[in-house]
């Protein structure tokens, strides 16, 4: 049976901004370094044999913050970047919302019916490259366990998945805040979501635990 915990990256400043991110960067804040901070002492006890990282800079220093000082290899995969989301990348939510109304709307609370703009990614595809490692994570780390750390719309999409939900549950709570903390036990044949996007290490900086 191998463990797979999964965490979003930390605050960012396009977090703060507003801003789509997808597959361009923006550098954490303090406040991000401290979730990813308090993530690393909560986790300082688990015996994580190894990381995995998406290679966008905020997930990487995400993942060396929660590191820490321990021996613990972090391997950068693409399959773990954020949804390419095209043309609204480094665009505010706003400004989205104004220029392509019908798929935004999609988007957020029709899933199932969104289409991607100028050569934007599907949930169907990102689904698709998350579970070609979770597959290649099975064979090659059984009895093992995993930090996976990547971005909000992935996990959710992976979370959907593992829940057996359809597409358009896929924002149903809970929320995947920034450095929050889920964990799946799985193997080749059964897979079982032990917590999902718990917050309870992040209480001291104020982060909704529900």
């Amino acid at each position: 049976m191998l463990k797979l915990y999964l965490t979003r990256h930390g605050e960012t400043e396009w977090n703060i901004e507003k801003k789509m991110q997808g597959r361009k960067n923006s550098p954490l804040t303090s406040l991000g370094i401290q979730q990813a901070q308090l993530l690393g002492n909560r986790l300082k006890e688990t015996p994580i044999d190894l990381i995995y990282s998406s290679p966008s800079e905020r997930a990487v220093q995400t993942a060396e913050i929660i590191r820490g000082e321990r021996d613990i290899p972090v391997i950068n995969d693409s399959n773990l970047l954020e949804m390419d989301l095209g043309a609204w990348e480094g665009q505010t939510f706003d400004k989205v919302k104004e220029k392509d109304p019908q798929e935004y709307h999609h988007f957020w609370y029709e899933p199932h019916l969104y289409s991607p703009v100028n050569n934007g990614e599907t949930f169907t595809k990102v689904l698709e490259r998350a579970l070609t490692s979770v597959n290649q994570w099975i064979q090659q780390h059984k009895g093992q366990q995993i930090l996976v750390v990547s971005h909000s719309v992935f996990l959710k999409r992976l979370m959907n998945y593992f829940e057996n939900q359809p597409l358009d549950k896929l924002w149903a709570d809970p929320y995947m805040h920034s450095a929050s903390l889920s964990m799946i036990e799985l193997d080749e044949k059964q897979a079982k979501i032990v917590q999902y996007a718990d917050c309870s290490h992040l209480e001291s900086i104020h982060i909704k635990t529900t």
